[in-house]
């Protein structure tokens, strides 16, 4: 199959600092898709590459041959597929794209409208949906599961922070405070759920099953407050803009935390850790707006 990949997808392979492993998947990547197709046999027609797509996968617009619309999203092993794929199995359809099918590295989905998300909606509203569907999310992992903990994947992520500070003096308040709060918060979790861990506007998708439903997990198990951290900086552009965007982030906090009946200062405390985390990780990347947008955000709570 010819076809070129996404730009954002070749972009972000890209900040992966030479990373060998990625740089080989990208150019396996018309195989892969080949192999992907062919496990299928002959029922998948491909119509054509979702753009601009994902920063970690690449997705094709499919049809079985009932006529079935599908997806078929390839991801490289770095990307933990088969950890999206038990996730997705275990919420079989519950608040979440449905997993047709699976083969390593390749997942066979429902198809959704990948151009309709949360984010098309006035921010209120996509709030409002936004909160209703992720709360049928947050479930009892399945027995003997392989996800890793909130505990353990925020660990690995906060040497990174500390490199940051280090490397400019200027960060280090905000990087001591959100270490300070994320040794606080795993010093005892209320609760042990299955949480999508990337959770925001953009993941939810409009559907024909269901009007919104979630993809692209990167699946975990912990606190909802976790879970629900990342939503708290949706649109962070705007809030920048906004004249009173401190204070309407410090109130989403609150409305958020009300909402799901989730704790206020521990939503507070993963939303600082998580924005100080995004933010420095950006910037170690060279996406320097972006970066630099996501920590006025953390400075502000």
């Amino acid at each position: 199959m010819g076809f070129e990949p996404p730009q954002r997808l070749v972009r972000a392979l890209g900040e992966v600092h030479g990373d060998p492993a990625a740089a080989d998947w990208l150019a396996r990547l018309p195989a892969l898709t080949t192999e992907a197709l062919s496990a299928n046999g002959p029922e998948l027609t491909v119509e054509r590459v979702a753009a601009p797509g994902g920063r970690s996968s690449l997705v094709l617009l499919v049809r079985r041959s009932d006529g079935t619309p599908a997806a078929l999203k390839i991801a490289p092993s770095g990307a933990a597929p088969e950890l999206e794929s038990a996730a997705l199995a275990h919420w079989n359809g519950w608040g979440a794209v449905q997993l047709m099918g699976s083969d390593g590295g390749a997942l066979l989905l429902e198809r959704l409208h990948p151009e309709v998300s949360l984010r098309s909606l006035p921010e209120a509203k996509a709030l409002l949906e936004a909160a209703g569907t992720v709360r049928r999310l947050w479930v009892e992992p399945p027995a003997g599961h392989s996800f890793e903990t909130v505990e353990e994947r925020t660990g690995r992520r906060t040497e990174p922070m500390r490199a940051a500070a280090k490397a400019d003096p200027m960060l280090e308040p905000l990087v001591s405070a959100a270490l300070a709060a994320r040794e606080e918060l795993v010093a005892h979790s209320p609760e042990v759920l299955l949480l999508h861990g990337n959770f925001r506007q953009s993941k939810v998708l409009a559907g024909e099953r269901a009007p919104w439903l979630t993809v692209g997990p990167e699946p975990l198990v912990g606190e909802r407050a976790y879970d629900l951290a990342r939503l708290v900086r949706d649109r962070v552009e705007d809030l920048i803009a906004s004249p009173g965007g401190a204070a309407t982030a410090r109130r989403r906090v609150n409305k958020l935390a009300d909402s799901l009946d989730v704790d206020r200062e521990r939503l507070h405390g993963w939303t600082l850790f998580r924005a100080v985390e995004s933010g420095t990780r950006a910037l170690a990347v060279g996406r320097r707006q972006e970066g630099e947008l996501t920590l006025e955000f953390a400075g502000w709570l």
